[in-house]
């Protein structure tokens, strides 16, 4: 019962990491010119922009289409780190989630019986 109790523990703690790891992911990107900056969190929400005084010089259809360019690589690099961390939890999660003895293959000969 007290190493059913602790794998729990720890899948619980596994679980709360994550999330907490999730939470914290943010990710900019300046377009090239440096006229905008955007900054997205973990689940791609624009939480900063800064434009700079060159935007001036843009239509507003330009600044418009700089704005979301630039957001969304903002928000790919975002979710890149994101898969990175899921796929780091996946892995880690599956050895608590494992019958204990279940990923040890070397008793399976591959036959019939």
């Amino acid at each position: 019962m007290d190493e059913l109790e602790a794998r729990a523990r720890r899948q619980l703690d596994s679980l709360t990491e994550v999330n907490e790891r999730l939470g914290r992911i943010v990710a900019s990107e300046t377009s090239p010119n440096g006229e905008v900056r955007a900054e997205v969190d973990g689940m791609g929400a624009l939480v900063d922009l800064k434009l700079s005084d060159r935007v001036g010089g843009l239509s507003g259809k330009q600044l418009e289409q700089l704005i979301v360019a630039t957001a969304n690589v903002a928000c790919q690099k975002a979710f890149a780190q994101r898969a990175k961390v899921m796929e780091e939890f996946s892995e880690e999660f599956a050895g608590l989630v494992a019958a204990p003895g279940a990923h040890d293959d070397s008793r399976n000969d591959g036959g019939d019986g």
